[in-house]
């Protein structure tokens, strides 16, 4: 893998066992990509299922729970092709700092609470419809995705539904 790595923060459908992993694992596969072990943000985060089960953590620090997820070193490469999933040139999620320490390190050995805390990036709800996402549920979030059955794929939603406008849609309603 390339010496130039960004650490990424992974806390949904990336994750193993979910539906976009195929991606982590094609960038473990062409050496774009380390897995690095269970992580947990340092601050709380609220994280939030909106419509089609879809998971955003949004950026409102000491808001919801600390987050646990995986931590990934990604090549420049393997960082273009996540933020191409993530939608990050086109208003869906943007891939910002964030702090996390270590729950389980790659070989499995358990980690004190008291971890080191390291210097990441994940992808959050993009701040034009982030907040109200949160305060259309209720101002009520996750520790941790764990439900694979509300996700639905992006081939299997309707047709000419978009992300953008279902998001802000979801957002205002109710």
């Amino acid at each position: 893998m390339a010496s130039h790595q960004s650490l990424i923060f992974t806390y949904g459908t990336l994750k193993r066992g979910f539906a976009n992993h195929k991606l982590m694992q094609d960038l473990l596969c062409s050496n774009d990509a380390v897995y690095l072990g269970r992580y947990s943000t340092e601050r709380s985060y609220p994280l939030v299922c909106g419509p089609y089960g879809i998971p955003f953590l949004i950026n409102l620090p000491g808001q919801g729970h600390r987050v646990s997820g995986e931590l990934y070193a990604v090549s420049p490469r393997g960082l273009s092709r996540v933020d191409d999933l993530e939608g990050t040139t086109v208003g869906y999620y943007e891939r910002l700092p964030i702090r996390v320490h270590c729950l389980e390190q790659s070989n499995g050995a358990e980690q004190n609470g008291a971890g080191l805390v390291i210097d990441a990036e994940a992808y959050f709800a993009h701040r034009s419809y982030g907040e109200d996402l949160w305060r259309r549920l209720g101002r009520v979030g996750l520790a941790e995705y764990t439900d694979t059955r509300k996700y639905v794929k992006r081939s299997d939603r309707p047709d000419g539904w978009t992300f953008i406008e279902g998001i802000r849609a979801f957002a205002s309603s109710g």
